[in-house]
């Protein structure tokens, strides 16, 4: 009887522990497959009651370009001639509303307008079609411009002073002239070297690097480093080789804090990454059958230190991607086609403050400016969020 029961003891210890081995088996493969499956990246909602309404009855144009200086200032530079024939008419003063407002605006954190200022002027030509916006190390605002006629950038002070002019109106003379651009989309300074990288652009085919100071062209290439070639090459055809040069336009060129250069090829649907002195690394396609104006807008960084994530304005399919910048790989994307805060219509230009809030700007018929503020890192659970709209549950 005894042994009987040791016996029947025994089997249900056995069992137990063979219960138990398997419950943390399967525990374990539990874990192991939750964190590999669990990725995280930066969270944003949209702030829909910033900036605050302009003064003035002023409205806007195509929203062409964004920044943000050293106080966290945000800035935009728009075209307040592209409107409506309906706008254009409020402006000639036949009722209350409206007027065009000037071309560079700057807001505080608050979405206060502070200073406004732009346009024509004495010892310099201002752009026919003005194009991005930076705010240097020193403080200093830089111009581009893609206008038919628009071989320069231009340099002014915070309130609008003029201080430089590199290049000429009406003298481009190709990607391989050392004078003049040929319509520049945007400018990036590097306050080590204090170098500018000129994303030329629009008719030429390069980044060009100058002198910040001098505006002397130091170094200028094409894609994967070949020398510039103005050939036309054609639609975009995403079933094809990879292009050997930029489409038009060479939309953005952007130095991270560790030395890589990522240049926006827009309508070849890449970035291209270099060493700065123009040495080829690697390429990544984002959305490769985008066809008409591309997928590769414009990109800012993330404000940790290492700048671990890109943030990629797609004006064609009117989203933001989060891209893990060492792979490159898209982790997550927000944003829609619409009207309502949160969505874009041709949203063209992205910057990022010191808090890791994300400002875009819209082209087209968009012509706003939004501001996505950061939420901290939260696990994807959404390769396309949507809307991120404040506190809308499973928007990430």
């Amino acid at each position: 009887m005894k042994t009987k029961r040791r016996v029947y003891l025994a089997a249900i210890f056995g069992s137990l522990l063979a219960t138990l081995f398997v419950g943390q088996s399967v525990l374990d493969k539990t874990t192991s497959a939750e964190g590999r499956s669990v990725v995280m990246a930066p969270k944003f909602e949209v702030d829909p009651l910033w900036p605050k309404p302009l003064p003035n009855h002023w409205y806007i144009g195509m929203t062409i370009g964004v920044t943000v200086d050293a106080q966290d200032h945000v800035w935009i530079v728009h075209r307040p001639d592209t409107v409506s024939s309906n706008e254009a008419a409020l402006d000639q003063k036949t009722g209350a509303c409206c007027s065009k407002a000037p071309p560079v605006l700057e807001f505080d954190q608050a979405g206060n307008l502070l200073r406004h200022w732009g346009g024509p002027g004495q010892g310099y030509e201002w752009p026919e079609s003005n194009h991005g916006i930076t705010i240097d190390y020193k403080g200093n605002v830089w111009i581009g411009g893609n206008g038919a006629n628009d071989a320069q950038v231009l340099k002014f002070t915070q309130d609008g002073k003029f201080l430089a002019q590199f290049g000429h109106a009406g003298k481009t003379g190709g990607s391989n002239n050392t004078e003049n651009f040929g319509r520049v989309a945007k400018i990036f300074v590097d306050p080590k070297a204090n170098e500018a990288y000129i994303s030329d652009g629009y008719l030429n085919k390069r980044v060009a690097v100058i002198d910040a100071d001098t505006g002397k062209f130091k170094r200028y290439w094409g894609a994967y480093g070949n020398k510039p070639d103005d050939t036309n090459l054609g639609r975009y055809n995403p079933d094809a080789p990879p292009a050997q040069q930029f489409r038009n336009p060479v939309h953005c060129a952007e130095l991270s804090v560790d030395g890589f250069l990522y240049v926006c090829d827009r309508t070849n649907d890449r970035i291209q990454v270099f060493l700065p002195e123009g040495k080829f690394v690697k390429e990544q396609f984002i959305a490769r059958r985008s066809l008409s104006d591309g997928s590769v807008w414009d990109i800012a960084f993330s404000k940790d230190p290492q700048q671990k994530y890109i943030y990629l304005a797609d004006g064609r399919n009117q989203k933001v991607y989060v891209i893990q910048r060492d792979t490159l790989e898209i982790l997550t994307s927000f944003g829609d086609g619409g009207r309502q805060p949160g969505q874009f219509y041709g949203v063209h230009s992205i910057t990022t403050d010191s808090k890791g809030n994300i400002y875009t700007a819209e082209t087209y018929e968009g012509r706003r400016l939004q501001k996505f503020v950061y939420k901290g890192l939260a696990p994807v659970t959404k390769q396309d969020q949507g809307t991120v709209w404040p506190g809308a549950a499973g928007s990430k």
